[in-house]
């Protein structure tokens, strides 16, 4: 398998993808923004569309879409979390745009075949070039080396806000950093596993790491691990078994990992 230079691609930008998004995850979880990674996955499908009709670089239209809601995630502050009824109304608003570009894309020359949307929607990790994976590598590298310089203030900021705001800590603006990392995050994510399941692979490796030990520094480590093990084994199963997707295989697993440390720590009646 690994003589295979699209698997060694797939198994290189993917391994880089997971460590990072098991790090943004878990601050996901802890901090309870699991619908906000939803909704990112809305956007980036649309993000994506947008940038094939307008011809421009999909990758800009994907981290551009990402990137600004969270940026207005952040102006919003908590008053997210208290409208979810107005914030999924957007989302299917932002949806439904999504779904009028492709067709007017798809009533383009080139867009007949819907290889767009179907990579939008579920990722095209076997497919990654060289250069791409170059790129998804660095910018995981970004990512996690950003969340490594505000871990001990965001985890702080995250338990007790309160008592951070009290100590001087920026508490609003850490969570818009936070929120701009996951977004990146969101947006090259959709590379490999795509938008449909994306939130998949940051929230389910982290939530199996929660669930497990309360230590931050352990969570963070278990975290980056399971969604690496969801990538190598996703890919592997992928690779033996053709007519399985591997974003499938890898969100399956992630899944898999998620229902293991459930049944582990739940608590009978």
């Amino acid at each position: 398998m690994l003589t295979q230079e699209f698997v060694r691609n797939a198994l290189l930008a993917g391994s880089a993808i997971a460590l990072a998004s098991g790090l943004v995850g878990y601050f996901v979880v802890l901090r309870a923004q699991v619908f906000a990674g939803d909704a990112l996955s809305h956007v980036a499908f649309t993000g994506v569309l947008a940038a094939a009709l307008a011809g421009i670089d999909l990758r800009l239209g994907l981290f551009a879409a990402t990137i600004g809601l969270a940026l207005l995630f952040a102006a919003l502050g908590d008053r997210v979390r208290v409208d979810d009824v107005a914030i999924g109304v957007v989302f299917a608003w932002v949806l439904g745009l999504g779904v009028l570009f492709l067709d007017l894309f798809n009533r383009g020359s080139g867009g007949s075949n819907g290889v767009i949307a179907s990579r939008a929607l579920f990722g095209s990790i076997f497919s990654l070039t060289a250069g791409q994976t170059a790129v998804a590598v660095a910018i995981a590298a970004g990512i996690s080396a950003a969340l490594a310089t505000i871990a001990r203030p965001l985890l702080f900021a995250t338990i007790a806000p309160a008592s951070a705001t009290a100590r001087g800590v920026p508490v609003g603006l850490l969570g818009a950093g936070f929120l701009v990392l996951l977004a990146i995050d969101a947006g090259e994510a959709t590379q490999a596993v795509g938008a449909l399941l994306l939130l998949g692979l940051i929230a389910a490796p982290a939530g199996a790491a929660v669930r497990l030990t309360a230590n931050p520094r352990l969570g963070l480590t278990l975290s980056a691990l399971f969604g690496l093990a969801a990538v190598w084994a996703g890919i592997t199963i992928a690779y033996l078994a053709p007519s399985i997707p591997p974003s499938s295989a890898i969100v399956g697993v992630a899944v898999a990992t998620y229902a293991a440390a459930f049944m582990l720590t739940a608590r009978p009646n």
